[in-house]
């Protein structure tokens, strides 16, 4: 068991960034993987959604549960116990026979996975200063890229050659190594425990759900995750069922997009902390609704599909950074990972309603491609339309409670109440 140490921020963000590749992969695989193991297991493709909201469904049930606990547990404790279900879980989903079995695995693996990423995060945030935050969660994000980059490439690649049970195998394997590395080397994390206990109570999940900060921030996440999630489940089954594009070329769309991806966030993190979310976030969104009008209303037949999934994934990544950085200095240490354990909640919660209407709207033609997709990219441009808006509210509200703070351990004023600007104080 490690003992208390100093760790450079460069390994902590390096390590929560392969705790965070290890859970993205076991997310993002299972939807380009969907027509292979909808043809395996006799499922029809348009129910892909299904599954891919049956895992975000579960991690929302799960966050609401940690809400409650997580903040009473060493967060380094805590994640290894949410990584190591998760590990499981992924390992049997390479065991379903069935619809039902899949579905029961990817809810199991929801119930860990959900957790997980809310105290890796919790982590980040609380290890690393704000002025530095942006560059630290744009390079823990990375993740996403490296798992577009590599991953579901190499997840492809193990399902055209082995079977698509044998990805679930590989990332269960890969998890168990990492989640090992992070539990011999990430120190532990246990000021908010330190910080909590000097204050004269508690604040509950009732009375956290009330400031209008973390109402205004959870509001934005299900808008984020609701219009990201109507068209993500699917793109695969686009690709190949709409578009004609080759099953043996599907990893080129996600290895290039991965690569874009991850220059935009190496340059995207430090775009937050010099010019603000709001900024760096509304064009993002400006560029996700282009590219979602290119691509799925109006792709014209001389544009490569690389190029246009690449410039999809450029916009969600400055869009994402943008709303992490900003949702990250709303809660106080001593409540954050209850904070971010009900944001997955919400982000979860949204992410399934996404995916659940895209399996309404979306049909199985008798042509063999799929209905509705240009109704439901026109769902996602309409809600992303709104996310500037939201950025603007929250960077505000955040930007006067910050200065309210501030103020308070200027003038040593102290109190109980986390989050509450005559109340804060900071070990």
């Amino acid at each position: 068991m490690p003992t208390q140490r100093q760790v450079s921020e460069r390994a902590v963000v390096a390590l929560i960034g392969a705790v965070q590749f290890v859970n993205i992969l076991d997310f993002v695989m299972v939807m380009p993987l969907g027509p292979d193991f909808a043809k395996g297991l006799g499922i029809a493709t348009s129910h892909v959604g299904t599954i891919g909201g049956a895992y975000t469904a579960a991690a929302s049930v799960a966050g609401l549960a940690g809400g409650y606990f997580l903040d009473r547990f060493d967060r380094r404790k805590a994640l290894a116990v949410t990584m190591l279900g998760l590990v499981v879980a992924t390992a049997a989903g390479g065991f379903a026979t069935g619809l039902s079995t899949l579905l029961l695995a990817r809810v199991v693996a929801g119930l860990f996975g959900g957790p997980a990423t809310s105290l890796a995060m919790s982590i980040v945030a609380e290890l690393v200063p704000v002025e530095r935050r942006g560059r630290a969660l744009g390079t823990v994000m990375i993740a996403f890229s490296v798992a577009s980059v590599a991953g579901v490439p190499m997840a492809l690649k193990m399902a055209e050659f082995g079977g698509w049970r044998l990805p679930f195998f590989g990332v269960a394997a890969l998890g168990l190594v990492v989640v090992l590395g992070a539990i011999f080397y990430l120190p532990p994390v246990r000021g908010h425990l330190d910080a909590e206990a000097g204050t004269r109570r508690q604040v509950g999940m009732l009375e956290l759900l009330g400031h209008r900060d973390i109402q205004w921030s959870y509001l934005m996440t299900a808008l984020v995750m609701m219009a990201g999630f109507i068209l993500i489940p699917n793109l695969s089954a686009y690709l190949q069922q709409n578009v004609g594009y080759p099953r043996d070329l599907l990893w080129l769309p996600y290895f290039v997009g991965g690569i874009a991806s991850f220059v935009t966030l190496r340059v995207a993190g430090p775009m937050v902390d010099q010019y603000g979310p709001f900024v760096v976030g509304t064009v993002g969104s400006v560029l996700v609704l282009l590219s979602t009008y290119v691509g799925f209303m109006a792709l014209p037949a001389w544009l490569p599909v690389p190029v246009i999934f690449s410039a999809f994934m450029v916009a969600m990544g400055m869009r994402n950074v943008a709303y992490h950085t900003l949702t990250s200095r709303v809660p106080d240490n001593a409540v954050r990972a209850r904070f971010m354990s009900l944001q997955s909640a919400v982000q979860h919660m949204a992410t399934a309603m996404g995916a659940f209407l895209s399996a309404r709207l979306l049909t199985d033609l008798p042509d063999g491609t799929l209905g509705g997709i240009r109704e439901a990219a026109g769902v996602s441009m309409a809600l992303t339309l709104l996310l500037p808006a939201m950025l603007w509210v929250v960077e505000r509200r955040v930007r006067r409670t910050e200065q309210a703070r501030a103020l308070a351990m200027a003038s040593s004023v102290g109190g109980s109440v986390p989050l509450s600007p005559k109340a804060e104080s900071h070990a």
